[in-house]
């Protein structure tokens, strides 16, 4: 077990067998990713998988050790015996780890920039073991009396560098965006549905006597968990009105008043506004304050998604981008992406801790109230989840480690690795730049070389090859590109994406990969032309 005095004894050589077998699987990958396709892929998976390990169901394989005894943790205890609580094979855990490695897309690697999956800090790592090996979970304070204290630390600080009064915000750790977004439309339900009918939602649930239907607004570029988030609520996807936005992808808050104005005309209620603080392609935000005075106007809840944009509040340039984020009834932030954790390192916050009385709960085997008077608290009515990892273990120790100031640096390293990028992809005669960056990713696309000559226009004839060049970096194992779609509809949306999140990587390495998407282009369209 990893637990305990002895476990680190016994945990010291698998860790190094892990960090052996991540190097040579790394090694064999030799970049981004592996080469070749998702068949070969899952037959390679399935291979070593079948091939390593446990002979059967019950049946377990062992090493034997330099003393002759069998371990099957591949090592013998001090006592010379085989430990009857370990049945793993070593052999497992090399080979299996090195396909991991190998058959992982590499976000440490220069030419890994699809998403917002970011190359985790070793710091980060190395504390997320210890999580792990310790094992405490967060639903009750005899469970992790150490982290429970921890996490509520780092909230208090987290809700001071988002502007919140530290004593009176409230939060948790959750897996991410998606939850984070969840969890803020639940209590938007809660609450606004609850005042509007004088019922506590979270018992009586949704009736169809309820009159006013209940509206979501979101941007036309919001994330898709809105309206999943919509859909677990009761409340439908349909509830989930999008906003145009503009020129910039931003929420247009001129059609956001219009709309709110016509809920109130058909006799709906609006009950929560979703404003995105950097989107997952362009980074855009949108205005916030105008978003807050909106909501205030409307008695609707404010929730900002802030999942990727949050990681500009460590950026002394980046962060007046945020200006009114602390208006915000609750907000999502991702460490795991401009935090440079490994996930999840989601948080959740709300200004003022009585509006999440409705998730509160009471389970007499983890919280009850007793202990609670006798002064041990518990996160368990703060969480949609039961058992939880200590995730702000790692977070804590890499705000110890670095400070603001050392993760600011990484954030503007990564803005002006973008603002290159798009430098070079706007000079490009090959390749045409959306937009200016304005986090750290940018869109773009290929210009197909002859349109002009021989398809004049043909922006299904660019989308097509677009779409499939990103196909072909991905199978040859040269890059990992985005590949998104702009608003609107019919041909001539499809469009590519750098998202750069490893603070190392040089500009000259980011203007290598976009040659390569103009070489994968390039034979993409002599293919097209063979056909």
């Amino acid at each position: 077990m990893s637990g305990g005095v002895a476990g680190p004894d016994a945990l010291a050589p698998l860790v190094s067998t892990v960090l052996d077998a991540l190097v040579k699987g790394a090694k064999t990958r030799g970049g981004p990713v592996a080469p070749g396709s998702p068949e070969e892929a899952a037959v390679a998976v399935a291979e070593a998988f079948h091939g390593v390990g446990a002979t059967g169901a019950g049946g377990h394989t062992s090493q034997t050790s330099q003393t002759g005894h069998t371990s099957p943790a591949g090592q013998t205890s001090q006592t010379g015996h085989t430990s009857p609580a370990a049945h793993t094979s070593p052999a497992a855990l090399d080979r299996l780890t090195e396909l991991l490695a190998h058959g992982s897309a590499d976000p440490a690697d220069a030419s890994c920039a699809a998403h917002l999956h970011c190359p985790p800090l070793a710091v980060a790592v190395a504390a997320d073991l210890a999580v792990s090996a310790l094992n405490p979970s967060q639903d009750s304070w005899d469970q992790a009396p150490a982290a429970t204290v921890l996490e509520t630390l780092l909230l208090q600080e987290l809700a001071e560098l988002v502007g919140y009064d530290r004593e009176r915000a409230a939060g948790v750790l959750t897996s991410g965006g998606t939850e984070s977004n969840l969890m803020g439309l639940m209590l938007a339900r809660d609450r606004v549905l609850g005042a509007a009918t004088g019922r506590q939602i979270e018992l009586t649930g949704l009736r169809p006597a309820l009159g006013a239907r209940p509206r979501i607004l979101a941007s036309a570029v919001a994330h898709f968990s809105v309206q999943r988030a919509a859909a677990l609520l009761g409340l439908g996807e349909d509830a989930v009105l999008c906003v145009p936005v503009d020129e910039q992808l931003r929420m247009d808050t001129d059609a956001l008043a219009a709309l709110l104005d016509g809920c109130a005309e058909r006799g709906e209620l609006p009950i929560a506004i979703v404003a995105t603080a950097g989107t997952t392609d362009t980074g855009s935000v949108d205005p916030l304050r105008a978003c807050a005075a909106l909501a205030a106007e409307h008695g609707a809840w404010l929730h900002v998604d802030a999942a990727y944009g949050g990681g500009a509040l460590l950026s002394d340039r980046l962060a007046p981008l945020l200006d009114g984020l602390e208006l915000a009834d609750s907000l999502s932030l991702d460490w795991h992406k401009l935090g440079w954790q490994p996930a999840a390192a989601g948080v959740f916050l709300v200004a003022e801790s009585e509006t999440y009385a409705s998730l509160a709960r009471r389970a007499v085997y983890l919280n009850p109230a007793d202990d609670e008077e006798a002064g041990y608290p518990s996160l368990l009515g703060l969480s949609l989840r039961t058992t939880r990892r200590a995730d702000a273990f790692k977070i804590a120790v890499t705000l110890r480690t670095l400070g603001r100031e050392g993760l600011g640096r990484l954030v503007d390293a990564c803005h002006e690795l973008a603002l290159s990028g798009a430098r070079t992809a706007r000079n490009h005669p090959c390749l045409e730049l959306y937009a200016e960056p304005v986090l750290t990713a940018f869109v773009f696309r290929y210009l197909p070389v002859d349109a002009d000559e021989k398809h004049g226009d043909d922006e299904q004839r660019s989308d097509d090859i677009n779409a499939a060049l990103r196909r072909r970096l991905l199978r040859e194992g040269r890059a990992v590109v985005g590949r998104t779609e702009l608003p609107g509809e019919g041909p001539g949306r499809v469009r590519l994406k750098l998202t750069l999140l490893n603070p190392h990587t040089t500009a000259e390495e980011v203007e290598r990969l976009l040659l390569e998407v103009v070489a994968a282009g390039r034979a993409e369209e002599e293919a097209a032309a063979l056909r």
